[in-house]
């Protein structure tokens, strides 16, 4: 038989199945030198749990390097390659004193940027220690995370504080969950608004809140100042629920409250979840983060602080191990979904539909920026605002707007047009309007709010007038 001939619609096709072409490496590749993993250690990356390390150093693996975690007895932290210069020892296996970290075998001594401090087998007088500098990168802890930079020195950025981490009254609770393939699918996940309908609706239950998330909702992708996102529209009885997930780039995302149900007017309310998601290797990867609490994402109690942390959260099908194989298959969750792409998802055989656009805009904004690092550009960094903080979008919107008579679809659509617009457009509020003394950016809020509320009014007037 002809190979060449077309078999696509022959029944029980196995047979004239195709090689497996390769994976997209531009965009999925990490290890040191790839085009992908160099413009991912452009940023500050999440590393571990502060609460993972205590007295003794902590082995972490991250774009495909081995390395130790440490934190001096006077409290400053490292971030060491593996194996010691002598003899090649891991300094997992170190001690920890009050200016670095001491190698157990002959008692080598490194300081938290790579100086060798002591090399104590030497005779007196040895220079060696002055001609040698151990691999590190720079450490910094914020808000119970421990993040690393791993770039070019010359390169290093600010550490971009989003509005979300410090708003008024919330608490952030970190936790992070290990998952067996590459970074980028599970990152444009979150790009997917459609699998929501239904892996976690209507193919099994109802996962996370009311059945309105089995409707599929009006979608629209909108690039923004950090990254994108998506806007998601629905009508539900006299309501229209706009929501929108958030990509800062290249690899943080902000979830909103995943039991939201759209029953009650809200204005602008904010983030349920702060989540990057870092390279291991090609084919490994950490979700690492926050859950947001306070009351108004966690408005019925239905997020519980004590299930988060190291390889847990408080939501279902976000790991590997707390059902049964066969539970899974019965109700597969994110993890499942996600992991069983193969460890490294083949877009080539991939067919994108409408569903998609998401997932598409965001490897075209991933691969944008990372041709523009391999050109020698200097990585986008996020503008903080006058307050100090920037900006972020991730939000759920739940106002009253009735049914049109006709074609309640294009309501419901202007509608997520007009909220998405008001909320992109605060970011040109003047300096004066904007400034927030405690940094923690409520005056944006409450200008978005006003005018959601304005603009529900208007809505209304409008319809009564009709």
């Amino acid at each position: 038989m002809d190979a060449s001939e077309d078999h696509r619609n022959t029944p029980y096709n196995g047979y004239f199945t195709a090689p497996t072409p390769p994976e997209d490496a531009e965009l999925t590749h990490v290890e040191k030198g790839s085009p992908g993993g160099e413009y991912l250690r452009r940023y500050w990356q999440p590393i571990a749990l502060s609460t993972e390390l205590a007295d003794l150093p902590l082995k972490i693996r991250m774009f495909g390097e081995d390395l130790i975690l440490f934190r001096t007895t006077n409290g400053d932290y490292g971030l060491l390659d593996k194996h010691c210069p002598h003899r090649g020892t891991s300094l997992e296996f170190g001690l920890a004193t009050d200016c670095g970290l001491r190698c157990c075998y002959h008692g080598w001594l490194f300081a938290p940027d790579g100086t060798i401090l002591e090399t104590p087998g030497d005779p007196p007088g040895s220079t060696l220690k002055n001609r040698l500098r151990h691999g590190a990168y720079p450490v910094r802890e914020y808000c119970g995370l421990i993040f690393g930079y791993f770039g070019p020195p010359e390169a290093i950025p600010e550490f971009p504080i989003y509005d979300s981490y410090e708003y008024p009254d919330t608490t952030l609770v970190p936790y992070s969950i290990t998952y067996p393939c590459n970074w980028l699918q599970v990152h444009e996940n979150v790009m997917d608004p459609a699998h929501t309908v239904f892996l976690h609706t209507r193919v099994t239950f109802a996962q996370f809140a009311a059945d309105v998330w089995g409707q599929l909702p009006q979608m629209d992708f909108v690039e923004t100042p950090t990254g994108m996102i998506y806007v998601t529209s629905r009508r539900w009885g006299d309501k229209v629920w706009v929501r929108s997930n958030d990509i800062l780039l290249p690899n943080l995302a902000q979830v909103g409250h995943v039991w939201e149900d759209g029953q009650q007017e809200r204005q602008f309310t904010r983030v349920g979840i702060t989540r990057w998601t870092t390279p291991i290797d090609n084919r490994t990867c950490k979700v690492i983060g926050w859950r947001h609490f306070n009351d108004e994402v966690n408005s019925r109690g239905l997020g519980k602080p004590e299930e988060c942390g190291v390889e847990k959260v408080d939501f279902y099908g976000q790991t590997g191990f707390d059902l049964s194989y066969e539970e899974r298959q019965r109700a597969p969750g994110d993890y499942d979904a996600i992991v069983s792409q193969r460890p490294i998802a083949i877009h080539a055989l991939e067919h994108l539909t409408y569903c998609d656009k998401g997932v598409a805009m965001l490897r075209r904004l991933l691969r944008r920026n990372i041709r523009k690092v391999a050109a020698g550009d200097r990585a986008p960094e996020p503008t903080p605002s006058a307050a100090g903080v920037v900006p972020t979008y991730c939000h759920d919107t739940v106002l009253t707007v009735p049914q049109a008579a006709e074609d309640d679809d294009a309501r419901v659509r202007a509608v997520g047009d007009a909220v998405t617009a008001i909320i992109l457009g605060a970011d040109t509020l003047a300096a004066s309007d904007r400034t927030a003394p405690d940094r923690t950016a409520p005056d944006r809020t409450a200008q978005v709010r006003a005018r959601l509320r304005d603009y529900q009014g208007n809505c209304l007037a409008q319809q009564a007038a009709e």
